[in-house]
């Protein structure tokens, strides 16, 4: 497929992003607006568009690439993804509601004091910006190798180009915008795995029983892993365990999915978000995993060598635009544009967000839509825009790994403090040491990070997934250690419903 249609493609699908900002965000470029959507967001908009900002380019790309190597054993990490959905709507949601939170690291300023709190929000800017930069520059290098590499453009630059059509459709609404772009987006990356599917199929000469049979008996669809608790990262409890703390710590306390959640207009419209987001989730990552066994077999009977791709991630962009016809070419490009950006105008929205609220303090001013907020705003959003750039352009140097496991590794250290703070908080009446709280949150991914690369050494244990659970837990032992005895928050009034 030539790289002149495909940038087309980009630039008419950014064009009709901007062409909504427009219209969303007209009239309406107030600081509420953009923080909370005035607390006005319809549930089921929230929750078709909060399927695009969880996928991600990395659940388009790397998913389906890593079925050769661990086949369907990521669907137990899926499984316990969704029990932690469920848990984030039956214990977060009701307490973030009953205490009217913008930024959820407020709680922890309620129930601990100054110190916890910018601790709180510092691990949320640092995660999210990790994790936004990683998932940018899963679809940079798809964009970097079949469109500006043949004008000879720098790395740089696609980057650069990416975050400013980002920034320029994000810049003015806010979450109102992209509660409405993320439903569009979302559209685009349902319409994509399922064409997929159906191209590769076609492609093998299969009918649709044909193709869930070939899947089902194909090598890749080993589903649950029973064996080798030690030495294995793929064993079932591992991976489900691991998924339900990394969906309490990555969704339940991450501003940026949580900011959707607090923008509807009361807990029980929040719920119905989450728990249809559930269900829809699941099942659209049991569709990736199958299309990556489709790729594989797709690659086996066209004599494709899968070894002499770079990573596993370059597999579906390689057979999508270089050996499929031009339109699925075009539905794969929508499909993986959409994925990603869905994510980042997401993340650059709750990352301004969370700095301009928690440590700008916009939310103890008493006029918020004053002009020089929403200059001090922009500025903040065009920042993290600057930071993520050079966030890539570092992790372009030193990755070696498929995105997806370097995404959940860092998310172990970076997003375990917050997951050990949080649980401190919720599950015992104890006061931490407020000023000792920064250096505690440092020392846990340390003494995680000591014990992660020793376990096979000293126990013959292979660490996966629940790294983020080691890491909570250490952090809530540090924060047990040094507190003191104290009567905890009062969260306990009635929520509106």
């Amino acid at each position: 497929m030539s790289p002149l249609l495909l940038l087309s493609i980009l630039i008419g699908y950014f064009a009709f992003l901007i062409f909504i900002s427009y219209l969303t965000s007209k009239g309406s470029s107030d600081n509420s607006t953009f923080f909370i959507a005035n607390r006005n967001s319809r549930w089921y908009l929230v929750a078709f568009g909060m399927i695009g900002t969880a996928l991600s380019g990395v659940t388009f790309i790397s998913v389906p690439g890593a079925v050769e190597k661990s086949s369907f054993s990521y669907f137990q990490f899926i499984l316990g993804n969704a029990v932690g959905f469920i848990l984030i709507a039956k214990v977060l949601l009701p307490l973030f509601y009953r205490i009217h939170l913008i930024s959820i690291y407020t709680y922890l300023e309620k129930r601990f004091g100054f110190w916890s709190y910018k601790t709180g929000a510092s691990i949320f800017l640092i995660s999210r910006v990790i994790g936004s930069s990683f998932r940018l520059y899963l679809v940079a290098i798809v964009l970097q190798k079949f469109i500006f590499d043949s004008w000879n453009v720098p790395f740089w630059v696609t980057i650069a180009i990416c975050l400013i059509l980002i920034w320029l459709y994000t810049f003015k609404g806010g979450l109102k915008t992209i509660i409405i772009t993320d439903t569009l987006q979302t559209v685009f990356i349902l319409s994509s795995v399922v064409l997929s599917i159906w191209f590769l199929s076609k492609s093998l000469h299969l009918d649709l029983a044909q193709t869930f049979e070939s899947v089902k008996h194909s090598t890749y669809s080993k589903m649950f892993f029973w064996e080798d608790f030690m030495g294995s990262k793929y064993h079932f409890f591992k991976q489900f365990f691991g998924g339900i703390f990394v969906t309490l710590a990555m969704t339940g306390l991450d501003q940026d999915l949580m900011q959707k959640n607090l923008s509807c207009k009361n807990i029980g419209e929040a719920q119905k978000n989450m728990l249809t987001f559930t269900g829809v989730f699941v099942l659209i990552n049991l569709l990736f995993l199958s299309v990556g066994a489709l790729l594989y077999q797709f690659a086996a009977a066209k004599g494709i060598d899968v070894h002499a791709l770079k990573t596993p991630d370059h597999l579906f962009p390689e057979i999508a635009l270089n050996h499929l016809a031009t339109f699925p070419a075009i539905v794969f490009m929508l499909g993986l544009t959409a994925a990603t950006f869905a994510t980042t105008d997401s993340a650059l929205t709750a990352l301004t967000t969370s700095f301009c609220v928690d440590f700008l303090g916009f939310d103890k001013t008493n006029n918020r839509d004053d002009r020089n907020l929403v200059r001090t705003r922009h500025i903040v959003h065009l920042a993290f825009s600057t930071i993520i750039l050079l966030v890539i352009l570092v992790f372009r140097i030193i990755n070696n790994d498929s995105v997806v496991n370097s995404i959940f590794r860092a998310a172990g250290y970076t997003y375990g403090p917050l997951l050990g703070l949080f649980a401190f908080g919720m599950f015992t009446k104890r006061n931490v040491r407020d000023k000792l709280v920064p250096y505690i949150c440092l020392s846990s991914p340390i003494i995680t990070f000591i014990l992660d690369e020793n376990s096979m050494a000293w126990i013959g244990y292979s660490m996966g997934f629940e790294l983020i659970v080691l890491n909570g837990l250490i952090t809530f032992l540090l924060l047990s250690i040094t507190s003191k005895p104290g009567v905890g928050l009062n969260y306990n009034s009635p929520v509106k419903s």
